[in-house]
């Protein structure tokens, strides 16, 4: 799923393609992704975008008159940019559904070329809410303290953190408590900390917390920055949750770039959590419930464990 800083780089594109730019035609390809209906998305045809918004993981594209698009890109949903080709107005598409293998959701026309919506895989679970105003599309937010924000501090992220008592991992990702962090970049914020995902959130001394929250402005901040500067004046492409830069999510059983240690991982529903052991977790390797169930008492529980069941003696 486009966490906060895959969705400032969409934003930043969005606002240098789209603003002052009008809306001539739009198409819906799958009626599910239409999720509001007291607005219809026509009502914007002939209107201008005036500005580009975050709402925690959503995006808004707020046009003259108030109407306001809300996309939520959900796991597989990706924005398209097809510049115009001459000075005439992009051709629309045909009405009706695409070639499902496309994965084309919507389509949106203005001069300067066509935005489109699309979404991998066969689930359909990206969505576009149309409202009157920005009010009504700021209330589609689930209210997370924005970290980035000027203004945000220390104290705010612990009354925050400890609103409710979860593991670190859950509460970092947790749109009503702290706004666009999401698997990925909670895994690379609690390993910056030194911290373990699964430490209790109220548990947390003032010191933790403090490092914590520094840990994860700062990330948030460098990576925003590095992706908003990786797509430059283009539109971004490349928008995933694995990159080869990161230091323990999507790194499982490879070596920590820190002290040496096998990255471990536990995979639940569709989500995991990369730590290392070492490094976070004082040398507990945590149970992965299909692993564990496989292994049973084999399962190591200890750094040291893993290294014999790995390099098991005489072994090669």
């Amino acid at each position: 799923m486009p966490e906060l800083p895959d969705i400032e780089a969409y934003r930043h594109a969005l606002h240098h393609t789209l603003v002052e730019r009008e809306l001539f035609w739009l198409r819906i390809h799958h009626p599910f992704l239409l999720r509001s209906v007291g607005v219809p998305p026509e009502d914007a045809i002939g209107s201008a975008v005036t500005a580009v918004h975050r709402y925690g993981k959503r995006i808004g594209l707020e046009f003259a008159g108030g109407t306001v698009f809300v996309f939520h890109l959900m796991i597989a949903g990706r924005f398209k940019w097809a510049p115009a080709a001459g000075d005439g107005l992009p051709q629309a598409p045909p009405a009706g559904r695409p070639n499902p293998k496309s994965g084309a959701l919507a389509a949106f026309g203005f001069q300067s070329g066509i935005l489109s919506l699309t979404e991998a895989g066969s689930k359909r679970r990206a969505s576009l809410h149309v409202v009157r105003s920005a009010e009504q599309a700021a209330a589609l937010s689930r209210g997370g303290l924005e970290l980035l924000e000027a203004g945000t501090t220390p104290n705010d992220f612990r009354n925050a953190l400890r609103r409710e008592n979860h593991t670190l991992k859950r509460a970092l990702t947790d749109p009503r408590l702290f706004s666009g962090i999401g698997n990925s970049y909670s895994d690379e914020i609690l390993f910056a900390a030194g911290l373990s995902p699964f430490a209790m959130s109220q548990s947390l001394s003032d010191a933790d917390a403090d490092r914590l929250f520094g840990s994860a402005v700062e990330l948030l901040r460098e990576w925003t920055d590095r992706l908003v500067r990786e797509a430059g004046e283009r539109f971004p492409t490349r928008v995933t949750a694995f990159r080869s830069e990161m230091h323990v999510h999507g790194k499982y059983n490879q070596p920590c770039d820190r002290c040496g240690t096998a990255i471990q991982r536990i995979r639940y529903a569709e989500n995991e959590c990369n730590y290392c052991p070492t490094c976070q977790t004082g040398g507990k390797i945590y149970a992965d419930r299909a692993l564990s169930r496989l292994l049973k008492g084999d399962w190591p529980r200890t750094v040291e464990e893993l290294e014999k069941l790995n390099h098991p003696p005489g072994g090669s």
